[in-house]
């Protein structure tokens, strides 16, 4: 809009003008009327006053139209250039009410718009009862690009992936850039296949260096994909499927695209936003609204308990019902390493070993162990207030979850190392991240999974893998730990291939107690009881069972 020039009314000033103007138009005509009357009333009768009233009505003819003229065309000249404003001011709103929605960089919707679109595309998707496919997309390489090329690198690859999305989108789809390097497609009529493939060529192309018309250093991307009705059942929680795939690709390699799968990345069914997560896990943390249980690890020779896996449960009425949805909930509010730490200092404060041999075995996220948060005095700290030497500490390093930063892993692991602590490798045989591990880093103790142990009563292939296992061990001069033993052909299995320790329900459950006695082993392998045991566990012993061990899960 023009800027008025200093001593001109602006639009405001105009109205009043408009309007102080009608009113002469209307007093015009008025103050003649009332002249003439005058004269007639006050003028002495005589021959003058026919002249003067005539005097009068012939001016006022005269100078009336011209006044009137004058007034309307000011008027008409206010009006105009009010209108003019007016018309500027609706486009420069229409300009501000765009801009407002759309990110300066890329060109594409911002995140404003993409809630917005969200919603609307939700609604017609369950008033058609038509599928709706949604992608979050991460650039991988951003930070790289910025410490590479400056900030001017990474503005340059975001409008690549800009240019390379309005590229490939058919008509009907929507893209925004929801924030910093995450970017969110929007495909109406699309079930996930549909998304799958349009996920697949938005990767192609990013690896190919984006758009050929202005090709850049080829680019990789993780990109989640989730639609509505199926997989995700639930509109509310498209957003929250796609991330939990994005956010599983992350972790698993990146550079991939994945669709949301319930069974791999956990049925999204907390409604909290991540502040709220945030809150909750705060509320953990200083309340301390977590209680220990500890399970026995026994020896395979003697039935004695030579060590305990301290795990964690939350307690009644805590912001998380169980100890999974609570390790996934630090995950995405990125609190792990603080809420491992608050849990270790439960599970040391809750344990006095019985002799000088055992020790307690407790659980760490490779997440901790990668960040540059954690620091090995902080646990050194916890158990020397809580009494436990630190040669009879063993931390368990899962072998569920990719490790990222390897090199930082290991600092952190050779700091615990040199302070007396061991290291143990959890959940062995659940997946090829370990296998990495365990040519990465030397451990002193090897725990089997479950999986292994409870299909090696049956299958050979496993008995070949536990044996080779063993092996591994035994070369490293490590102990082997098999874990999940719940029934008695599955403790004479691990005992017929001389792996020399074992927990699991058929031994011992967990227990807030420590339990200290030893048991018969010869007795339970020639018993049904571990059947029995397998037959009538309650659900939730079930569920904590299958859960991985603190601090992923109790």
């Amino acid at each position: 809009m023009t800027t008025p020039a200093a001593g001109l009314p602006g639009p405001s000033g105009r109205v009043d003008r408009i309007r102080k103007r009608l009113i002469w138009a209307l007093l015009g005509p008025f103050a003649i009327l009332m002249s003439v009357a005058t004269i007639e009333g006050f003028t002495p009768a005589g021959p003058t006053r026919p002249m003067i009233v005539i005097a009068v009505l012939v001016a006022a003819a005269v100078l009336l139209p011209v006044l009137m003229a004058w007034l309307a065309r000011a008027i008409l000249r206010d009006a105009e250039a009010l209108e003019n404003e007016r018309g500027e001011l609706s486009e420069l709103y229409g300009r501000a009410s765009h801009e407002a929605l759309v990110d300066g960089l890329t060109g594409l919707g911002n995140h404003r718009a993409f809630q917005d679109e969200l919603a609307l595309q939700l609604d017609i998707a369950k008033r058609n009862r038509t599928p709706l496919s949604l992608m979050l997309i991460d650039v991988d390489d951003l930070k790289r690009v910025n410490d590479t090329h400056g900030h001017v690198g990474g503005d340059r690859l975001l409008e690549a992936v800009g240019r390379l999305t309005a590229a490939i989108m058919r008509r009907s789809d929507r893209a925004f850039r929801v924030g910093g390097d995450e970017f969110a497609i929007l495909l109406p009529n699309s079930d996930v296949e549909t998304g799958l493939a349009v996920a697949r060529r938005i990767l192609a192309s990013a690896l190919n260096g984006g758009d050929p018309s202005d090709a850049i250093d080829s680019f990789s991307l993780s990109i989640g994909v989730a639609a509505y009705p199926s997989p995700s059942t639930e509109s509310h929680y498209l957003y929250r499927n796609a991330d939990a795939a994005l956010y599983w690709c992350k972790r698993h390699g990146r550079t991939a695209v994945v669709a949301f799968d319930p069974g791999r990345h956990g049925a999204k069914s907390d409604d909290r936003s991540v502040a709220e997560l945030s809150a909750a896990i705060g509320t953990i943390i200083t309340t301390k609204a977590l209680r220990p249980v500890y399970q026995p690890i026994f020896s395979m020779s003697t039935g004695e308990p030579i060590g305990y896996e301290g795990l964690v449960r939350p307690v009644d009425g805590a912001p998380f019902a169980d100890a999974s949805a609570l390790f996934a909930a630090a995950e995405t509010a990125d609190r792990t390493v603080e809420l491992d730490l608050a849990c270790l200092e439960i599970v040391a404060a809750g344990i006095r070993l019985p002799n000088a041999d055992a020790y307690v075995s407790v659980n760490l996220s490779p997440r901790t162990l990668e960040s540059n948060l954690f620091h090995a005095g902080e646990l050194k700290a916890i158990f020397h207030r809580n009494g436990i030497p630190l040669e009879r500490v063993v931390l368990e390093l899962t072998e569920r979850e990719r490790v990222e930063d390897l090199q930082q892993l290991r600092k952190n692991v050779d700091a615990c190392r040199r302070a007396g602590m061991r290291l143990a490798a959890d959940d062995v045989g659940a997946g090829n991240a370990g296998l990495r591990l365990l040519s990465e880093i030397h451990f002193d103790i090897v725990k089997i999974d479950l999986s292994l142990v409870q299909g090696g009563t049956m299958h050979d292939p496993s008995h070949g893998v536990l044996r080779a296992l063993q092996d591994l061990a035994t070369g490293w001069k490590a102990s082997i730990v098999a874990e999940g033993v719940e029934t008695a052909a599955q403790l004479a299995v691990i005992r017929s291939l001389g792996i020399s320790a074992g927990q699991g329900y058929l031994l011992a459950r967990p227990a807030t107690e420590l339990n200290t006695s030893a048991v018969d082993l010869a007795a339970l392998e020639t018993s049904e009881e571990g059947d029995f045991l397998r037959m009538t566990s309650d659900r939730a012993g079930r569920q904590f069972a299958a859960q991985p061990r603190m601090p992923a899960a109790s």
